[in-house]
């Protein structure tokens, strides 16, 4: 009895020894995966369509002033850095994961849950742009899309998208029922550009159209620029 039940532990403790063994080589196995992605990203000397999709993207919202030629070049690291910065990214002029994701491409490397988890956003900004700005010059619309974001992070108001666009009073597109028509492709296009970065309003609060507005303290804030009929402001 003696002699099975010794038996019985030395087969217990060469279970937990091979077990352990076996979780340290999948979890470094893992971390050589994960190095491995994150080498196959774009960086210095890259080329290809994902290069391609970020010099469009910064581009268009005036970091990269290079031709898009799907070449990771000098001109589209120091784009990059300067995309990394404004964003509180690591600046190491790298498209990694986490900014790839800043600037909505989603790589294989990329958790397609983050997209998902981000769609919510997207679809109510993409309805209050197309509400407050349908008609207004695309630039116009992305700002108004930047000043709902801008609130987001102002401790002055919500601090959720949907708490900014939904509180009483703050737009009047949400107080007279048009935050319920559906979005256009260009409104959706616009919402997904301000989520990534671009903010023509240069940090605004506030936006309203002189020939309307009859608030009078509106006319009291710091004009930051204007865009079509909107005014943007702090």
């Amino acid at each position: 009895m003696k002699k099975i039940k010794r038996i019985f532990i030395i087969f217990l403790i060469l279970f937990v020894v091979i077990f352990s063994i076996i979780i340290t080589i999948k979890k470094l196995q893992e971390k050589e995966n994960d190095e491995i992605t994150i080498e196959t990203l774009s960086k210095y000397g890259s080329r290809g369509d994902e290069v391609r999709t970020i010099q469009t993207k910064l581009k268009r919202w005036g970091y990269y002033s290079g031709n898009v030629d799907g070449i990771y070049g000098n001109k589209t690291v120091e784009a990059v850095k300067y995309f990394q910065r404004k964003n509180n990214l690591a600046v190491d002029g790298i498209a990694g994961t986490k900014t790839l994701k800043a600037m909505g491409i989603y790589s294989s490397s990329t958790s397609s849950s983050t997209g998902a988890s981000n769609s919510s956003d997207l679809n109510i900004l993409s309805k209050l742009i197309y509400a407050e700005s349908r008609g207004e010059p695309y630039t116009g619309q992305v700002a108004v899309g930047a000043v709902c974001l801008n609130r987001v992070k102002n401790s002055s108001f919500p601090n959720t998208l949907s708490g900014v666009i939904y509180q009483k009073g703050a737009f009047d597109a949400v107080s007279d029922g048009q935050i319920n028509l559906t979005p256009n492709s260009t409104a959706k296009k616009a919402a997904q550009d301000a989520i990534n970065g671009w903010d023509p309003s240069n940090g605004a609060i506030y936006y309203f159209n002189p020939a309307t507005a009859t608030n009078k303290w509106i006319w009291s804030r710091p004009v930051t620029v204007t865009i079509g009929k909107h005014r943007f402001c702090k």
